[in-house]
């Protein structure tokens, strides 16, 4: 089937991360597949014109779903939106899938739109959450503790400077309360070394941090992947762009373990069991973008794609120890 005409319309400028990639190391394209992150439809309509059957677009945020429903009707019964998570997606198909595409973190179009506070970039309310429900970035670090939300910047942003930066939050708000997004980004400046031409922004990975907390994102991964084992077929796929260290381990390891490739017990003790593995790996390392992508679209500089086929054996649980979580997140607090 022809794709329609607006599919690859001005309109929608966002250009997915990986994507000719992502559809190489799927092909072929057929059947019922699932992108997992919505966003502007980039995943979708590569798949779509690539031969699926139907995708099911599934996001957290009500206003992404919106903003698609014009275009997206073009589709007709090729394309059904949902507003849904990770955590939830072997719900949105009464059949199971050929496959499953995640694309981790925020999308170009939130960080774009100064009035949900995911960019320090963009002075805006202190926001951040993908939902639009539930406690704001604002409300963690006016309320969190010191030794929090030190925690937080360390474990989810990788911030070394994350006690000096929690002890400055924690001053300034009994000062002025946080409201936007710029008081936090100056508080953040303020405590690292100004950044050489070429380094990040001082407030990267703190922002990193505040909003991986707000929306759950790494127990929505752990628990999104699951779910994708439980709803994929046998022979269906599963594809993950990640965008940090730490959401690539999870997903590293989890493919890993779930393929019988994970950690082996001492060969002076008892054979430990092992189970039948889940999945098969498409590709041992993980898909980086080539030169000319990466000079295109900044954003593809720090992704990485990792893709499997899911087998005949029946769908488990996975060793969430063996996953690489932040403490926080085994010790059941954050």
């Amino acid at each position: 089937m022809m794709a329609p005409a607006s599919s690859a319309s001005a309109d929608r400028p966002h250009v997915p991360v990986l994507l000719r990639p992502l559809l190489t190391a799927v092909a072929p394209v057929r059947g019922l597949w699932l992108d997992g992150t919505f966003g502007a439809g980039g995943y979708a309509l590569g798949l779509l014109n690539a031969g699926a059957e139907k995708v099911i677009g599934v996001d957290r945020d009500p206003s992404v779903l919106a903003m698609a429903a014009g275009w997206a009707a073009e589709w007709g019964d090729r394309l059904k939106l949902v507003e849904g998570r990770f955590s939830r997606l072997d719900s949105y198909s009464d059949e199971p899938l050929d496959g499953v595409v995640l694309d981790l973190g925020v999308s170009s179009m939130q960080l774009d739109q100064a009035e949900r506070g995911f960019s320090f970039m963009k002075d805006g309310p202190l926001d951040m959450r993908m939902s639009r429900a539930g406690p704001t970035a604002a409300d963690l670090v006016n309320e969190a503790d010191e030794k929090l939300l030190a925690d937080i910047l360390f474990q989810y942003g990788e911030e070394r400077a994350s006690r000096r930066i929690a002890r400055a939050i924690v001053a300034a708000r009994n000062v002025q309360p946080f409201e936007t997004t710029a008081q936090l980004a100056a508080v953040v400046e303020k405590c690292l070394p100004r950044p050489k031409p070429g380094q990040v922004h001082p407030a990267t990975r703190s922002f990193q941090a505040v909003r991986i907390a707000v929306n759950d994102e790494l127990g929505e991964l752990v628990a999104g992947l699951g779910a994708a084992e439980r709803a994929l077929r046998p022979g269906g796929k599963l594809a993950v762009v990640t965008f940090h260290s730490i959401e690539d381990r999870i997903v590293k390891r989890f493919l890993q373990q779930r393929s019988g490739g994970g950690g082996r017990g001492s060969r002076h003790g008892p054979e430990i069991a092992r189970d039948a593995p889940r999945f098969r790996l498409l590709s041992r390392r993980a898909i980086a973008p080539d030169p000319a992508e990466i000079e295109s679209n900044a954003r593809a500089r720090s992704a990485k794609l990792r893709v499997a086929e899911r087998t005949d054996a029946p769908a488990g649980e996975a060793d969430r120890a063996a996953l690489g979580l932040p403490a926080m997140m085994t010790r059941g607090a954050g």
